[in-house]
């Protein structure tokens, strides 16, 4: 059941904790980030996924988005704070589908805006402004092109007004490598919760 929409004032307001909507799957020990000490995920021996090769995931359909368990579980990623991990399960959802397609699009402006926070955590300003500018770009595009506000489960008007906020929002609190930490003021909620 859809729940009642709330300004996006209200929505974008910072929340300490986000609804896990996969909460079977495990969140990593620690989020990767280039340039610093954590080691790589893949490539590394002590990385947290070495050796873990995934499934390819099923392409994600719009109107079926609850049930796809890699986007499920992307979301939670950047909810929690892990920007790269929610970028690399994103990219691999976008791999998945036809390319040049709305949802292949729509993908590749939630990679975006996970790179925004990758490029937070890397300290790079002019990378943050940069892949949310174009995360809120594509936001908008896709909602012109859809003809409803609403894809993929998301609020795109909302995502657009985030991606938009977190390319002007300054950045200058020095964080642990490694620790996940949200640093959005605002989380990626679905409209209506999936049932796990």
């Amino acid at each position: 059941m859809p729940r009642k929409e709330a300004p996006i004032s209200e929505v974008l307001q910072a929340k300490d904790v986000a609804l896990r909507l996969l909460p079977s799957a495990t969140l990593p020990p620690y989020t990767y980030i280039p340039g610093t000490p954590t080691p790589h995920p893949i490539r590394h021996p002590e990385g947290h996924s070495y050796g873990k090769k995934g499934k390819q995931p099923l392409p994600l359909i719009p109107e079926r988005w609850s049930e796809n368990r890699n986007y499920l579980l992307a979301i939670d990623l950047f909810n929690y704070g892990y920007y790269w991990e929610s970028h690399e399960e994103w990219e691999r959802l976008w791999r998945a589908c036809p390319p040049e397609s709305l949802v292949s699009r729509f993908l590749k402006g939630l990679v975006k805006l996970a790179a925004a926070g990758v490029k937070v955590r890397e300290r790079s300003i002019h990378g943050v402004r940069r892949h949310a500018a174009s995360a809120g770009e594509v936001c908008a595009d896709i909602s012109a092109e859809w003809g409803t506000d609403i894809f993929c489960g998301l609020r795109l008007t909302h995502l657009q007004f985030a991606a938009d906020r977190a390319a002007q929002l300054p950045y200058k609190e020095e964080l642990k490598p490694g620790d996940p930490v949200k640093i959005f003021p605002f989380v990626v909620e679905p409209v209506q919760q999936p049932l796990e």
